[in-house]
């Protein structure tokens, strides 16, 4: 036999061996789907104990405990911009096992903000469905202005003179969005996070602020904010007499700016147990009862699909990544 014929049997038999060996893949997922949950699943957080992320994977961890009757154990990974927990779960065996709770930072900022990045997203995490979009806000303290049309005279009147606030890199694109958008020359001030902002909003260092619904919420109860406009069009049943920006500025071109935080697989885990998860995810949405629990303490509970949380992480990284491009050096970023 000549080494060309050798070469082209060989060739025809992988190629008729590899429908079967998919076949043998998925048979195999989905027989581990079907025991999965047998033993303890690990649940990363990139962040200290307490903050949204680790409320939200505790909350659904103790939900997805109850619905399998397995443990579900939430572990705190913080450091690295999130980069520490996201490059550990992606190195994780690929079995279910180990999920990570990442968000809008880990999944779209870092990769446009952060050079030799020690992971790719979408090429080693799988994301299996989102769990919150903490939508921003746009506020001021009670003496600032009275809506978002005096807010935008107000800056046009004094060019340069006030300031606006914001925390996460999110946050402060869609504050340097807005104010592009709107046609007023603001300086913006970064924070490091919604504590930072209440303390500057109250003070009057800053004349208004994004801020999350969550942190925004009491304060805005309490009478301490003013809440101007929500930076989205979609219902917030936490603020349901608070215009959407796009609306309450004349401005229709702009889109929705929120922190948003997800859960997410290592690549190579079976998309049966991926689909698994993401149901029983579901099912826990599913309860209005649990639901308006999370509404009350700021919390805007959220899912969705596999495929549709990687079209929107898509998306997302499409629209910041000019966003950034175009204003990088009004973002205090390297």
């Amino acid at each position: 036999m000549t080494m060309i014929r050798a070469l082209a049997i060989g060739l025809a038999c992988v190629v008729a061996s590899g429908p079967g060996l998919a076949q043998h893949a998925f048979a195999q997922g989905a027989s581990d789907a079907k025991s999965y949950p047998n033993r303890t699943v690990r649940v990363i957080v990139p962040f200290p104990p307490g903050g949204p992320a680790d409320v939200i994977a505790r909350f659904v961890g103790h939900k997805l405990s109850e619905d399998w009757g397995q443990t579900v154990v939430v572990e705190n990974r913080p450091g690295g911009n999130t980069t520490i927990a996201a490059q550990h779960v992606a190195r994780s065996t690929p079995d279910g096992y180990t999920l990570l709770i990442p968000m809008d930072t880990t999944m779209v900022l870092n990769p446009l903000t952060i050079p030799n990045l020690p992971y790719e997203p979408l090429k080693d995490l799988i994301p299996i469905s989102m769990l919150t979009k903490n939508m921003s806000m746009v506020v001021t303290r009670i003496a600032g202005p009275k809506s978002i049309k005096d807010l935008i005279a107000q800056a046009k009147a004094r060019p340069g003179k006030m300031n606006m606030g914001a925390g996460t890199i999110t946050s402060r694109l869609g504050a340097v969005l807005f104010a592009k958008t709107a046609g007023i020359d603001v300086q913006l001030i970064p924070f490091k996070g919604s504590a930072e902002i209440g303390q500057a909003v109250l003070a009057g260092t800053v004349d208004f602020a994004l801020d999350s619904t969550g942190t925004a919420l009491p304060l805005v109860q309490g009478g301490q904010y003013r809440a101007l406009a929500k930076y989205t069009n979609q219902p917030l049943p936490m603020f349901p007499g608070v215009p959407s920006l796009s609306e309450a500025a004349g401005l229709p071109s702009i889109d929705e700016s929120s922190t948003w935080i997800a859960v997410a697989a290592p690549a190579g885990t079976p998309r049966p147990i991926i689909d698994k998860i993401q149901n029983a995810i579901a099912k826990i949405y599913a309860d209005r009862a649990t639901m308006q629990k999370l509404e009350k303490v700021g919390i805007n509970a959220v899912n969705s699909t596999s495929d549709e949380l990687v079209a929107f992480i898509r998306k997302e990284s499409v629209r910041w990544s000019q966003v950034l491009k175009e204003n990088r050096h009004l973002l205090k970023l390297q």
